[in-house]
């Protein structure tokens, strides 16, 4: 197989200086197999794996792990067994939704077939597993404490189907072109040089184009940027069954018993925080600043955003905004529509 053929390639040489470009276009080389593989299998079941998820609330988890590793307990735990929870079949593989409502968000859970090792290739359903994977915001990969090892082959998959967690895409700005080759520009020093990079940008298919780096990256980064099939999700890790053992590693992971309960107020609070969700509150004209009409909006947003969200025709006339509480210097501050949007802030637009 030229994939294994090539890892080998890889393996076998030696790194130094001399090998950087070899090295370089060899790992160029394997990501395009891959990137193409992905878009034949894409293809033979109509598109994004055959799975057309059905996308509820204000973002959607998907839950991860082994076989019996507790995720189904878990969902029913996150959402109350309140919602309604039903089988939706996608081609071969039953995806179980769930909605956690919590600091007034819909939060779609969605339950997913346990992960085999081979996912990546096929195995167990793994590439139709991994599709719904590909469209979640955030990830909860989670296994037991007798599993524990579960966790990082489950991110060894992800990271070789091109899913990047807890990663932030490459700064790298491409501006193709019709002819004249490969103009690079950055002014930050690179662990490679010029050559390389136009080595590897023309494995990956980019023949003409000015590429801008703005910040130090590795040769996979690299490769990342110049990829089609990247996502970046974020994750969480977490650990069930601690009820019937005893586990110490608290530092990456977050230890839960979906059957007891215990943790998962803190699981719902990292959800929350992974989203990068926060609370702001409209004030009515004539009205009194309070806490009563509260509207969720993500992490970043400017009041210009919030407004937007609210409709494009009430954007159309507001000027600017009165704030109070957090993010205000003092109350009823006036502000711009450029303003971020801060957790807690009451928010009157003008």
């Amino acid at each position: 197989m030229q994939i294994k053929r090539i890892e080998k390639e890889i393996r076998d040489t030696p790194k130094h200086k001399a090998t950087e470009h070899y090295i370089g276009r060899l790992r160029a080389k394997l990501a395009k197999i891959k990137e193409k593989i992905e878009e034949q299998e894409s293809k033979k079941t109509g598109g994004g794996g055959g799975y057309a998820i059905r996308k509820q609330g204000d973002a959607t988890v998907v839950l991860i792990g082994p076989p019996s590793a507790g995720k189904s307990t878990l969902l029913n735990r996150l959402t109350n067994a309140h919602s309604k929870v039903a089988p939706y079949s996608f081609t071969t593989v039953s995806v179980i939704p769930g909605m956690m409502r919590y600091k007034n968000t819909d939060i779609q859970i969605l339950d997913v077939p346990g992960l085999i090792e081979g996912a990546e290739i096929g195995k167990g359903r793994g590439r139709e597993v991994l599709s719904v994977v590909r469209g979640a915001d955030l990830i909860i990969i989670m296994s037991d404490i007798d599993r524990v090892q579960a966790i990082k082959h489950i991110a060894k998959t992800l990271e070789s189907s091109g899913i990047r967690i807890n990663k932030k895409k490459p700064e790298v700005r491409i501006e193709k072109k019709n002819s004249g080759g490969l103009i690079i520009h950055s002014n930050i020093k690179q662990g490679f040089d010029k050559e390389t990079i136009k080595e590897i940008a023309g494995e990956m298919g980019i023949k003409n184009a000015e590429i801008t780096i703005k910040e130090s990256l590795d040769v996979e980064e690299l490769i990342d940027a110049f990829s089609k099939n990247r996502v970046y999700v974020p994750a969480i890790f977490v650990i069930n069954k601690i009820d019937v053992g005893n586990f110490q590693n608290h530092e990456k992971f977050l230890l839960i018993s979906a059957e007891k309960g215990n943790g998962i107020k803190k699981l719902k609070k990292a959800i929350w925080s992974k989203l990068g969700f926060l609370r702001v509150y409209l004030v009515k004209p004539d009205a009194e600043p309070d806490f009563s009409d509260p509207i969720v909006v993500k992490s970043g947003y400017s009041l210009a955003d919030v407004a937007k969200d609210i409709g494009s025709e009430f954007f159309e006339n507001k000027k600017g905004a009165k704030i109070w509480g957090s993010g205000a210097k003092f109350p009823g501050q006036e502000v711009s529509l450029s303003a971020k949007a801060v957790e807690g802030m009451m928010i009157r637009f003008i």
